[in-house]
């Protein structure tokens, strides 16, 4: 289920700080982009952040959940988002911080695409 559109004007006044925030429908979902960068996904108003090797450590309370997935042919396969925590929307400088590393695992993930 994509984010609600309040749920996504809501994201993108909060991490504006970032740069040029905006979101996009895609595969039932909603990606959360930075200057072109796709750092999170929204699904059900619920926000992921992306993670890679070198920031799992910082999202290290995001554990505490399912990693973002989808069904393929009866398995789920998890994604490299994880569920942001909702303590984050009553911080908006720690949800920023946590923007900004997802931020920085995208921008990695986009340079290995060759992006």
């Amino acid at each position: 289920m994509t984010a609600s559109d309040g749920f996504a004007e809501f994201l993108r006044d909060m991490l504006a700080p970032l740069g040029r925030v905006t979101t996009r429908r895609m595969f039932g979902k909603t990606g959360v982009f930075c200057d072109g960068v796709m750092l999170g996904m929204v699904t059900d108003d619920t926000l992921y952040f992306r993670v890679d090797d070198f920031n799992q450590a910082d999202f290290a309370e995001a554990r505490a959940f399912p990693p973002l997935n989808y069904n393929k042919r009866g398995a789920a396969i998890d994604l490299s988002f994880w569920r942001a925590p909702d303590r984050l929307f009553d911080e908006p400088d720690e949800l920023v911080a946590w923007a900004r590393i997802a931020l920085a695992a995208a921008r990695r993930v986009a340079a290995k695409r060759g992006r």
